[in-house]
């Protein structure tokens, strides 16, 4: 690695390791990062492999029990309920991850532009991140979905707006501590344009970070959106989705049969356990390299 000099102080900026950030996660960790791996194949394969029609039902059968053809049994319309699981994880999870990836990218070059130009540029971005955190962002989404119309679209957009400030507070801090390091300084010293010193040492060195805050947004969006298609304004019926199969369960919860709430809850609960944990442990261990 080569050794840079600012005056008489030489610097080497710090070495980056591609996988670095697996290092340190624990049992805990990496068992979350397994819940999280399954449930995005179970998003992106499992519709390919449902043997039955998630919106097909018989209202004859309706709250049927398990059976060697329903396995989980059937909700309020005869529909089978593992097949409406195994679909409704891609549109469960298809929000979250658009809501995560918009608002990380934003914020993450908002953040980054903010620490490098600094004063005017700097305290402006600050103030109108502070004044969007102050909005709450499910309520944001309901507005959204109020103007242009319930669905996933203006809901996902709405929410990505609402999770940028967030994404940019917390990386534009470690940005700023990054840009105060020596080997930044070297760095201009020597004439390099500042878009490369962001994208190629700052960034990179506050990855771990970001990456952490990306991953417990990903379950706060989670469970945004399930309570969205909950309160019906996110995924709209027939459409299988977790968040919706909580709220069309309740009638059955009534008749002693839980079962669609449970399980569609239960996932909900488990993906966003695996999210936080996940992120918790990243965090800590972004702390403990700074």
């Amino acid at each position: 690695m080569t050794t840079l000099t600012a005056g008489e102080v030489e610097v080497t900026p710090p070495r980056r390791r591609t996988w670095g950030w697996t290092r340190g996660l624990g049992v805990s960790g990496w068992l979350s990062i397994g819940v999280l791996v399954l449930v995005l194949l179970l998003a992106v394969v499992g519709p390919l492999l449902a043997s039955q029609d998630p919106n097909e039902g018989n209202l004859a059968q309706g709250f049927g029990a398990p059976s060697v053809e329903h396995w989980l049994g059937q909700d309020a319309n005869g529909r089978d309920l593992l097949t409406r699981l195994v679909v409704g994880a891609r549109t469960a999870v298809i929000g979250p991850l658009l809501v995560v990836v918009a608002s990380t990218i934003l914020g993450t070059v908002l953040a980054l532009a903010a620490a490098w130009f600094g004063g005017w540029f700097d305290t402006a971005v600050a103030r109108v991140v502070d004044a969007v955190f102050a909005f709450p962002g499910l309520l944001l989404a309901i507005l959204a979905t109020a103007l242009f119309g319930a669905g996933l679209p203006a809901a996902v957009a709405a929410l990505s707006i609402a999770y940028t400030p967030y994404m940019a507070r917390i990386a534009r801090s470690a940005a700023l501590r990054e840009r105060g390091m020596p080997y930044i300084a070297a760095l201009r010293v020597q004439g390099i344009h500042g878009l490369s010193i962001c994208v190629r040492h700052i960034l990179p060195n506050i990855r771990t970070l970001v990456l952490a805050n990306a991953t417990i947004s990903f379950g706060f969006a989670l469970i945004d959106l399930a309570g969205l298609s909950f309160i019906g304004l996110g995924v709209q019926p027939p459409t299988a989705d977790w968040g919706a199969m909580v709220g069309e369960g309740l009638a059955g919860i009534l008749q002693r049969y839980p079962q669609e709430s449970f399980y569609a809850g239960a996932l909900i609960v488990a993906t966003v356990a695996a999210a936080n944990v996940l992120g918790d442990r990243l965090t800590t261990r972004s702390e403990g390299r700074s």
